[in-house]
């Protein structure tokens, strides 16, 4: 249960989200390594609710596996509840199911739900959009929980294992290094939020910045993203030269270093950057929003 008028609200809308981590599962398990999917699980929800205007208020789990490993189980939880804690929602509840048969191995899987609220007639909609308006890029911290399956494919042709040192960050493991948690933009967008200039959020996840930033933009406009306008964590660049990706097949699948946009009203765009930053954000101005011309409602400036 959850009493939304002693968290404070007094006329809200609900808001609700459901996702998992997809095959980013297998790096864990193959690299043993469990503390961090629990905090991905959360974002990859949470994140959704926040791009809406709306507060996560509350989360519950549901962990299926063959056999009940208690450790395994224990560090997957522990990730739960700290992204709940970063995120400023409640773990209430969850489920956790024996199913023989079903997995095979130590193989688990993971699903994750929330609820947010938000006060009525302050949800982001998109529709207040306008050109002109600035875009930024809030820095991922890594490929955060999509295009998994082509990750392990690129590992799996280059022979590499995940104990062996990864090749963009020496300093860590490979599983290590790609199992870097999901970031939980949710405090830094709720505070940018009160400044008055956001016009909408976009969470870049399956899709990239291709397929997720048109989906909150009104028909007749689109956005002018600059690719040299923010840094690149170097996994993107080892994936691409390493899998011989494509430039924009990287861009439909990966973050590729902008986990998620602001649309920003220009002259508040210098506030808003200034609070996400005391927030511990990494922003970049990426673009702007632009006219529509023809069919296309991203373009790129300076791909390669």
């Amino acid at each position: 249960m959850f009493d939304l008028k002693a968290a404070g609200f007094s006329d809200p809308v609900l808001v609700a989200a459901t996702d998992g981590v997809g095959t980013k599962l297998r790096v864990a398990l193959e690299a043993g390594r469990h503390d961090t999917v629990g905090i991905d699980l959360v974002a990859m929800c949470v994140n959704d609710l926040v791009v809406q205007g709306a507060e996560p208020v509350f989360f519950l789990d549901y962990f299926a596996c063959g056999s009940l490993n208690i450790d395994v189980a224990s560090a997957v939880v522990a990730g739960i509840a700290e992204g709940c804690k970063t995120a400023g929602c409640a773990l209430i509840g969850g489920e956790t199911a024996e199913m023989p048969g079903m997995y095979s191995n130590n193989d688990y899987d993971l699903a994750g739900f929330s609820v947010g609220a938000v006060e009525r007639g302050e949800l982001l909609t998109g529709e207040t959009v306008t050109e002109g308006d600035t875009v930024l890029g809030l820095a991922s911290a890594g490929l955060h929980s999509n295009g998994f399956s082509l990750v392990r494919q690129v590992i799996d042709d280059t022979g590499a294992h995940y104990a062996d040192e990864a090749p963009f960050a020496p300093e860590y493991s490979l599983g290590h290094a790609l199992l870097t948690p999901t970031k939980i933009y949710v405090r830094s967008c709720l505070a940018a939020l009160k400044t008055g200039g956001v016009r909408a959020f976009a969470h870049i996840t399956g899709g990239g910045l291709t397929e997720n930033v048109p989906r909150i933009l009104p028909k007749d406009l689109a956005v002018k993203i600059d690719k040299a306008s923010w840094v690149k964590p170097p996994v993107f660049e080892w994936l691409a030269a390493q899998g011989g990706i494509a430039e924009a097949e990287m861009l439909r699948t990966f973050n590729c270093g902008i986990g998620m946009i602001a649309i920003v009203d220009q002259g508040c765009s210098t506030e808003v950057k200034s609070v996400l930053e005391q927030h511990g954000e990494t922003v970049f101005e990426v673009g702007k929003v632009t006219k529509r011309e023809g069919q296309l409602a991203i373009r790129y400036k300076n791909r390669t």
